[in-house]
C-alpha cells in the first residue's frame, strides 16, 4: 500500500513539475492523507482531516490540491445526488459503481461483472459504442433500513 501511495505521489510530483507547479511539503502531506484514505472525500471533510495535525495547511491549498490530483489522473471528481463535490483516488482496479445512501450519505462501491456485461449488450442492440460510464443507486443502506 505504502508503495502505490510514494508511486502516486512520484507521478503528482512530475506532473506538477510539467505543468510548472512547484511540489511543496503542504501538498505531499495532502496528497498523502487523500490517497491513503480511499473514500470519496469532500474538499472540506479533507481539510478537516489534513488541519486536525497541521494547522498551517489551509482550505485553498488543500482544495488546489485535490485539483492537481484529478487532472493528473490521480482523482476522480464525483458529484452525488446532494451536489457536493468529492473526489475519489482512481485505482488500477477494475471499473466500479457506488450504491449512495440518501439518509446518512454513506457510499458503497461496488463490481458486478454480470452487470458490466450486460451494460456492454445493451449498448451493443442499440449500436452505440460506450466510452465511459457511472452508475449510482440511490436508496437506503442496511443501517438505515434498520432505523425506519
Amino acid at each position: 500500500m505504502k508503495k502505490k501511495i510514494n508511486e502516486k505521489k512520484e507521478r503528482l510530483k512530475s506532473f506538477m513539475k510539467q505543468k510548472g507547479f512547484k511540489s511543496t511539503k503542504q501538498r505531499d502531506i495532502i496528497a498523502n492523507e487523500f490517497l491513503k484514505t480511499g473514500e470519496h472525500l469532500t474538499a472540506e471533510e479533507l481539510y478537516k482531516r489534513v488541519s486536525e495535525g497541521h494547522k498551517n495547511i489551509g482550505f485553498t491549498t488543500v482544495y488546489r490540491t485535490l485539483k492537481l490530483l484529478a487532472e493528473s489522473g490521480l482523482a476522480t471528481e464525483r458529484i452525488f445526488a446532494d451536489h457536493l463535490t468529492r473526489y475519489e483516488p482512481v485505482s488500477a482496479e477494475e471499473h466500479h459503481d457506488h450504491l449512495i445512501c440518501l439518509n446518512c450519505g454513506a457510499i458503497t462501491e461496488f463490481e458486478n461483472p454480470k452487470l458490466e456485461r450486460m451494460q456492454v449488450k445493451i449498448a451493443s442492440d442499440f449500436g452505440f459504442s460506450i466510452v465511459d460510464h457511472k452508475m449510482e443507486f440511490y436508496g437506503y443502506c442496511r443501517d438505515c433500513n434498520k432505523d425506519a
